[in-house]
Formats: structure tokens, C-alpha cells, sequence
């Protein structure tokens, strides 16, 4: 899978989160992928022309171009850490898991959950999230060696 474009879903608010998200980018980047993270790559800096634009009509932009960016990928990347997983990223595996199901059945589908807490007491995932995933694994090492096949 290597050289194959990845798009990172999952939390992207807090400095701890931000971090984790950068550190776990380079380290793809660095063994060939083409990561498309949206905290750095999308509209949330304030560039030119989003710096103009109305908060709405940002909204909507955002939305289209992270979706296209979903449906340009190979790889959709969903870090499921925190209590409850991102709502933005569930929305984003439903787009990713569409485009699968439909038009891209090469498309792999990750889950990664370094975080022990769970919502549900007999499962760490709803099922929702879980099924549609290819893989679900624990360590950024897990995740390398699957990407690496």
C-alpha cells in the first residue's frame, strides 16, 4: 500500500490532539504515503481565500473538500480515540465506507484506538463504527505493518 494517499479522520481540536495527529502524519509520510491531514491540509488555517469567506459559506466549503479528499483516497485513516469517537470523523467513515460499498471496492477502511475507555460496556466500539472497518489496531506499529502489505 505504499505511496497510496491516506485521509486522517479523528479529533483535531485540542493542542494534545493536534500533536498526536502532526507526529502521526510525519511518520507515515515518512515511509511513503500521501496523508492528507485536515488540520493542516484543509480550510482551518486562515488562508487565502477561506480568511473572506462567511462562517457558513466556510462551513460548506470544508465539508465538500474534505469529502472529495475522502473519495480521492486510498486509504481512509480513522482515529477512534476519546471516549466516544469524533462525530465529524463517524460522518466521514459513512462517506468513506459509501465510496467503498459503491464505486472504490479497493478502498481500506482503518481503525485506530490507542485509547482503553469505551462507551459500551461489552464492546469498545458501537458497531456502526466497527463493521465497516477493514482493520481496527492499537499501536501506530500495528498500523504501519498493515499499511506496509
Amino acid at each position: 500500500m505504499k505511496n497510496k494517499k491516506i485521509y486522517f479522520a479523528g479529533p483535531l481540536f485540542s493542542g494534545a490532539e493536534k500533536k498526536f495527529n502532526l507526529e502521526l502524519c510525519d511518520k507515515l509520510e515518512k515511509v511513503g504515503f500521501k496523508v492528507f491531514l485536515p488540520q493542516r491540509d484543509g480550510i482551518e488555517k486562515n488562508k487565502s481565500p477561506y480568511d473572506k469567506m462567511e462562517l457558513e459559506q466556510k462551513k460548506k466549503i470544508l465539508f465538500e473538500i474534505d469529502r472529495d479528499k475522502i473519495i480521492e483516497s486510498e486509504i481512509f485513516l480513522f482515529v477512534l480515540d476519546g471516549r466516544v469517537p469524533d462525530e465529524g470523523a463517524c460522518v466521514e467513515l459513512g462517506i468513506a465506507y459509501s465510496d467503498k460499498f459503491f464505486n472504490n471496492k479497493n478502498k481500506t477502511l482503518i481503525g485506530l484506538q490507542t485509547d482503553i475507555r469505551s462507551a459500551f460496556i461489552s464492546s469498545k466500539l458501537n458497531p456502526m463504527l466497527k463493521v465497516p472497518l477493514d482493520f481496527i489496531v492499537s499501536t501506530e506499529e500495528e498500523l504501519i505493518k498493515i499499511l506496509k502489505i
